[in-house]
This record gives structure tokens, sequence and C-alpha cells, in this order.
């Protein structure tokens, strides 16, 4: 029983967030009242539905360097309408934003589907293309909050039932996720594709379009976040959330997807979130400076890796010494 428990990644992740936690509890008492603790939630909601993106993209062997671009330049848009037509409803500036958002995927889709470029390649060129535009359409200038309507900075801090918006919203994404990963065909097809892509092809699926899907999912969770971002900190710029992206990316590493693909859940990004998101909140508390932080991410990013490729190759041992007793 208790090596079962061992061996899940979901459950050594709650532990290792529980024991940071009381860690930092330790050193700064008032971190683990249920205010803070919501209020650590809400901070990392935003890296939460980017994590679920990058997920369904690394599932199907692929990785989305440019969500973190594509973020800035949905905010970016949405800022520029509200700023322009102070008295657009909010939905329409939100859909807006993701509308733009699942474009920006769709682009990524198509160059991996139909060119055959490899994504990495893809998805830098277009991180680059997308800061890029940003530039052209502002001339580097910035939109600060004086610029933008109050319902439109409110939306995200507004509360329900004593929650923000911004975390509703956070958990109602991860349900509908967990939906599309573990109940329906594309899910399925998401793990088929990451797991070994020939056999995927011989059970029907088609790799690239699965790809192509896996992108837009992406494009359209960073759509919805450009706006939540630019709206929560009330400004946007040509630089936004940039370099987020290696968060993303080591939110998913950390919660056990694997860069190989096929091999993930969506517990284990949101914990992965979590956990990057409890360090980032606590290390300035206790006085660690910005340079350690960034220093203690990237060990704990190294670590996770290590952890998921010494699993895999234990996996593989296994099979080998079935197939040998045979």
């Amino acid at each position: 029983m208790m090596a079962k428990l061992l061996k899940n990644r979901e459950l050594l992740l709650v532990g290792a967030i529980l024991v940071l936690v009381v860690l930092i509890a330790w050193r700064f008492p008032p971190f683990i009242a249920p205010t803070n603790l919501a209020r650590v939630y809400n901070d990392t909601s935003i890296l939460i539905i980017l994590a679920l993106g990058q997920m369904a993209v690394i599932l199907t062997r692929c990785i989305d360097l440019s969500m973190a671009a594509n973020l800035a330049l949905s905010g970016m848009v949405a800022a520029m309408l509200n700023a322009a037509f102070p008295g657009l409803p909010i939905p329409v500036i939100l859909l807006s934003a993701i509308a733009l958002g699942a474009v920006l995927g769709m682009i990524n889709g198509a160059l991996v589907w139909k060119l055959d470029i490899p994504p990495i390649v893809v998805t830098l060129g277009t991180l680059t293309i997308y800061r890029g535009l940003i530039f052209l359409l502002t001339n580097g200038k910035w939109i600060n909050a004086h610029q933008m309507s109050d319902a439109f900075k409110s939306f995200p801090r507004t509360d329900l039932a004593g929650i923000p918006v911004l975390s509703w919203l956070s958990v109602v994404t991860v349900a509908a996720i967990f939906l599309v990963i573990s109940r329906t065909p594309l899910g399925r097809a998401f793990f088929a594709v990451g797991g070994n892509p020939h056999a995927a092809v011989y059970t029907g699926i088609d790799v690239g379009r699965t790809r192509f899907f896996a992108y837009c999912l992406s494009g359209t969770l960073a759509g919805l976040s450009g706006y939540l971002w630019v709206s929560r900190y009330a400004v946007a710029y040509v630089d936004i959330a940039a370099g987020f992206e290696l968060d993303i990316i080591a939110a998913c590493v950390i919660g056990g997807i694997s860069i190989a693909g096929g091999i993930g859940s969506v517990p284990g990004a949101v914990l992965g979130a979590l956990f990057l998101g409890v360090i980032k909140n606590a290390l300035p508390v206790i006085n660690i400076s910005p340079f350690a932080q960034m220093a203690i991410s990237g060990m704990v990013i190294i670590t996770a890796v290590a952890v998921n490729a010494r699993a895999e190759r234990r996996k593989g041992r296994v099979i080998l010494k079935k197939a040998e007793a045979v």
C-alpha cells in the first residue's frame, strides 16, 4: 500500500506542497491564514489555466513556446479595444481575446500539421512574431490603468461568494479540461498520439489533426489568460509575461507530464502550478532574494525532470524483464 502511494505523483505533490507550506509557516505564520492561502491560489490561477493548455500540447509529443507571447498579444488587443471603445461590453472584449488566442494557436497547429515543421521551431518563431506584432500595433507604447475602464479592470477581482472571478474561472477551466481529457475521444487521442503516434495511425487517429486541436486549445486558454492578466494588473506593454513560458512548462514537468508525450494528468498539471505558486509567493516573505528564487525554481525543474525520466526508465526495464522471461 505504501509503495503504491509513493508511486502516485499527485499524492507526492500534495505531500510536498503541505510540507512546503508548513516550513514556510514556521518562518512566517501568517502565510497559512485561509485568506492568504486563497490569495496564493488566486495569484496562481493564470498559471494553472496556461499549464492545462500546455499539458494538452505536451501530451501529443509537441510543445508550445509561444503561449506567453500569445497571452501578451491577446491581452494587448483586449486593452486596446477597451481604450478605444470604453463602453464596449466586457464579455465582447473577453470573447475577442479568446478568439484571437485561438487563431494564434491554430497558426501554430497548422504549421506543425501541414508543413511538418518541428514544434519547437514553429513556436519559437511564432513567439518572436507575436511579440513583434505587439510592438507594431503600439509603437512600443504602454496602455496604463487610467486608460482602462473601471469595469475592464474590476472584472477578475469581482467577488462571487467571497471568491474572485479569476479563481472561479480557473476552477471552471480545470473542470472543463478534465472532462475533455478524460471523457472525450479527443482527450483519448491526445494520449494515443503522444504514447505511440505510429500505432495511433493504425487505430484511425489523424496525428496531425489531433496536434492541431491541441494547439487550438492551448491558444484559446492563452487568449483567455491574456485578458485576465492585463485586466488584473491594469497595464499592457510589449513585454507582458516575458519568460512566463518557462514557468508554464515547469508547472507541467513538476506535475508529472512527460516531455516525451503520452503521460500526464489534469490534477498533476494543477498541482505542479500550485507548487510553483506557493514557492513564488513564499520566498519573498521569508526574505529570499529574486536571484536565489530563480535558482531554486531551476533546481526544482531539474529535479522534476530527473524524477520523471527515472520513473519512465524503470517502467521500461520492467517490460524488458517480462519479455526476457517469456
